[in-house]
């Protein structure tokens, strides 16, 4: 794994096609994550390794969203309904693949969640209102696609059990954080506008786990529907 030696790289993004960024204005609100500030589409994949060094990607029939307490004290424990992804992010995706060298010996599963945050004069875009957090997957990529009239938005990656981030960084449009998500914990600062007015961040997040574990199917769901 190509990871630095802390657990995570900082990337720049491939060119997004003509019809990524605007695509992120019709996603609808997020009822469960937010306040109101975020919007959301979701959509899920299967990995698999061909030839010496290629990958496919198969889109799995979509599911609501399920993710556990433990790592999501805000959404976890709950079915998370949301509308599927409707633009190809898998350019994106093969670079975090790229980054991560992932182990081709077995099939992936990855979530990928197209989220936009607005803020608008003295009301804040939470990012993380789980706060500091592991998302409970193997790696995590996430990538900035787009900034208007936004200001805030700093990530910060966390020892687990620090009293304080070891990195702090604020990403730029075309660049990603790639973490070993099992090591490390994050979290990023609110979105604010810039002048007062409106503003948005846009970002996509891939979630990577293997297909033995994978966030996907009845059993899944059962499991993270029944912790407390």
């Amino acid at each position: 794994m190509p990871l630095g030696s802390q657990g995570f790289s900082i990337i720049d993004l491939p060119d997004t096609a003509p019809d990524i960024l605007p695509s992120y204005d019709d996603c609808p609100v997020d009822e469960y994550m937010g306040n109101g500030t975020r919007f959301k589409r979701f959509s899920q994949y299967r990995l698999r390794p061909e030839g010496t060094d290629a990958w496919s990607f198969e889109r799995l029939p979509h599911r609501d969203y399920t993710t556990y307490r433990k790592f999501n004290s805000v959404g976890g424990g709950i079915r998370r309904v949301y509308e599927p992804i409707k633009v190809d992010f898998t350019p994106l995706i093969r670079a975090g693949i790229t980054e991560l060298g992932l182990d081709r010996s077995e099939d992936w599963q990855i979530n990928v969640h197209q989220n936009r945050t607005r803020a608008d004069g003295d009301r804040p875009g939470p990012l993380t209102p789980e706060g500091v957090h592991h998302d409970g997957h193997e790696f995590v990529m996430i990538g900035i696609l787009n900034k208007v009239n936004a200001a805030g938005g700093t990530t910060r990656l966390w020892n687990p059990g620090a009293d304080e981030p070891f990195w702090t960084g604020t990403l730029e449009p075309g660049q990603a954080v790639v973490l070993d998500d099992r090591a490390l914990a994050h979290d990023v600062t609110d979105v604010l506008s810039a002048d007062g007015g409106p503003g948005h961040r846009d970002i996509v997040i891939i979630a990577f786990s293997r297909w033995a574990e994978k966030w996907y199917g009845e059993k899944h769901d059962a499991a993270a529907l029944a912790e407390q």
